[in-house]
């Protein structure tokens, strides 16, 4: 059983960054493909960008130029950089685990508790 844990939200102002990281335990990390998503209030959870097992990064057009998805395998651990933050990114951010992405829809079989994001105005 794969557990996830993500770390690194908090409150934030306007136009701030801010890193989250997801740590992973008990399987083969280097062999999943790794991503985040994110719900706001009220909202349905959204895809915001993932990274395959060999480093390719897929992004929706919301994050993209913005947020920067990064894994080191030897940490077990996988990053979302998010730069020039605005309040429509407040939300809790979930990382996920697929362990058989095709390269075209993440389908996770793991899933992160979350960590809240808020960014002022």
């Amino acid at each position: 059983q794969v557990q996830l844990v993500e770390s690194g939200g908090g409150l934030v102002q306007t136009g701030a960054s801010l890193r989250l990281s997801c740590a992973a335990s008990g399987g083969t990390f280097s062999s999943y493909a790794m991503g985040w998503f994110r719900q706001a209030p009220g909202k349905e959870r959204e895809f915001v960008g993932c990274i395959s097992w060999t480093g390719h990064t897929y992004y929706v057009d919301f994050a993209k130029g913005r947020f920067t998805i990064s894994r080191d395998n030897a940490k077990n651990t996988v990053y979302l950089q998010m730069n020039s933050l605005k309040p429509e990114d407040t939300a809790v951010y979930h990382c996920a685990a697929d362990r058989s992405f095709s390269g075209v829809q993440l389908k996770p079989d793991y899933w992160g508790q979350g960590t809240q994001v808020t960014v002022s105005s």
